[in-house]
């Protein structure tokens, strides 16, 4: 990577204050387990507030499904700080309940276990839950408890000002959203990357696939958990949370128009696969729609164009209003190698990281081009580890492991420019990556992988292990960013919201829906 003109005295003179101003925000889901390892049965907890209005602490698809979400920050030590204070106040108010750290969930005995999250007797609480007995009745339950980390990523207005002067373009929204999807086309080429470096779920418990069949060629381990010896991320495995029924959408980010143009057509599309589910015949809804997709957030993508919505706003119409505003990874899978699920190396890392994915050159994203994708990601998910492994870069066939290095080489020279002389933090969360590139075994896939073999147990009894140790770890430190009273004080006023919420909406349900799709 050759930086040039405008670009380079940019990085050469503000490097240090540009990695200052990213902005940040983590959304980190874990499951709820008793203390046996199984799913937790209870309620939400009343002590953590409204599910659908505190803006810390929230459901997502399941009942027991936690979801914290940090506010955005420019300081990753802010963020990973507020997070464990979350995890801290969850573990106050929930008894003697532990947090799953692990992408893949614990052992369910069977779908009915996994309650469908509530969110109260409003119209739009309703809808929330709704939507998510839609996707019972479409996908089954079980995919959708599988937790990850989706990382809310935003460059500065001066990093804009040099790219557009670089470029001989004029600085606006327009172009400023042409940009983000090119970052959003180069993180999806280099998707295996992230899968070889973060991927930490090669082994899942055998109940997750009891019934079903399975091409995977499968080890036990354990009393009854399943591996791949050189699996990176199940999760992101058409195992996961993955979607084939979509796989016929043709929604790319070559261009803003044509993605939310794609999205609305998926919205509005009538599915044969869906249509046998009750969608409000005879007043039963057992799924909001019988379209392709029964609302946008349905489409799942490892990688999203976003803008905070208004209320009530569906996420094309803000798009379409403002432009893109900040881009939502979601191909991250937990670290159960730490408390809250990532840590500061993986930050920087992804700092540098969309940083070389938004100066490098970013050609469309064609048909082939998805095959090629998707082909490097099934290798990665299911055989990264392996010596030798190869992939293709377009051009010619590449070991994972050249072609993992000569990226690394790229964003050493961005790293260097982020620490300046007076640190050498974006330095050290690269060389933490080179080690994994030169050393399998130290990723987090191949940690879980030798937890389990050298110890003989199962994939369960690694993650009771660590969520004990973490549970006593984070109960015994003090609050850092905020404090018991602040979030208790929040957990209150979302209760307060929720019921102003429920009083004040007084349509027909099925009035309430009509008019929410005929905006």
């Amino acid at each position: 990577m050759i930086l040039a003109g405008d670009l380079r005295d940019f990085f050469e003179t503000q490097g240090t204050a540009y990695a200052g101003q990213l902005s940040r925000g983590i959304e980190k889901e874990a499951l709820r387990i008793a203390a046996n390892g199984k799913l937790a049965k209870t309620s939400h907890p009343a002590a953590l507030g409204s599910a659908l209005t505190n803006p810390y602490i929230t459901t997502d698809y399941a009942e027991s499904l936690l979801e914290f979400i940090t506010p955005v920050e420019n300081k990753p030590e802010v963020s990973l700080s507020q997070l464990a204070d979350l995890h801290k106040f969850a573990y106050h108010n929930q008894q003697d309940e532990l947090l799953w750290p692990m992408s893949m969930p614990c052992f369910v005995g069977c779908e009915s276990d996994i309650e469908i999250a509530q969110y109260g007797s409003s119209n739009t609480g309703k809808m929330k839950t709704l939507y998510r007995e839609g996707l019972k009745n479409r996908y089954g339950s079980y995919m959708q408890v599988i937790a990850g980390v989706h990382f809310n990523f935003s460059f500065p207005h001066s990093f804009w000002q040099r790219l557009a002067k670089q470029q001989n373009k004029t600085l606006n929204q327009d172009f400023i959203s042409d940009r983000y999807l090119a970052v959003l086309r180069n993180v999806k080429r280099h998707l295996w990357l992230l899968a070889y470096l973060f991927g930490a779920s090669p082994a899942l418990c055998s109940s997750f696939i009891e019934g079903k069949q399975s091409a995977y060629p499968f080890e036990k381990v354990g009393k009854g958990s399943l591996y791949l010896p050189y699996a990176t991320s199940l999760r992101l495995s058409d195992l996961g949370y993955t979607n084939k029924a979509q796989s016929v959408l043709s929604i790319r980010y070559n261009n803003l128009d044509e993605y939310i143009a794609g999205l609305r057509q998926a919205i509005k599309m009538p599915s044969g696969d869906f249509a046998h589910i009750p969608s409000g015949q005879n007043g039963i809804f057992n799924q909001l729609n019988s379209n392709v997709l029964q609302i946008e957030n349905e489409y799942y993508s490892p990688v999203r164009p976003k803008r905070v919505t208004k209320s009530g706003e569906k996420p094309t119409d803000a798009l379409a209003r403002d432009g893109i505003q900040y881009i939502e990874l979601r191909a991250l899978d937990i670290n159960p190698f730490t408390p809250v699920g990532l840590d500061i190396e993986q930050i920087r890392f992804l700092d540098v990281f969309l940083t070389w994915c938004a100066i490098q050159a970013s050609p469309e994203i064609h048909c082939n081009d998805e095959f090629l994708i998707t082909a490097n990601m099934q290798q990665t998910i299911l055989y990264g580890r392996k010596p030798g492994v190869e992939l293709n870069n377009g051009q010619q066939k590449i070991t994972l492991t050249e072609w993992a290095h000569s990226i690394l080489d790229d964003l050493y020279q961005l790293a260097n420019y982020f620490d300046g002389d007076a640190s050498s933090n974006y330095r050290q969360a690269l060389d933490c990556q080179m080690r994994k590139i030169r050393q399998p075994e130290t990723t987090p896939s191949g940690r879980v992988i030798s937890r389990l073999l050298s110890e003989n147990i199962d994939n369960g009894e690694l993650g009771l292990q660590l969520a004990s140790q973490y549970r006593s770890q984070l109960m015994g430190q003090d609050y850092a960013m905020f404090d018991a009273g602040f979030l208790a004080d929040a957990a209150k006023a979302s209760r307060e919201k929720q019921v102003q919420i429920e009083q004040s909406q007084n349509l027909p349900f099925d009035v309430f829906l009509n008019q929410y799709f005929a905006q």
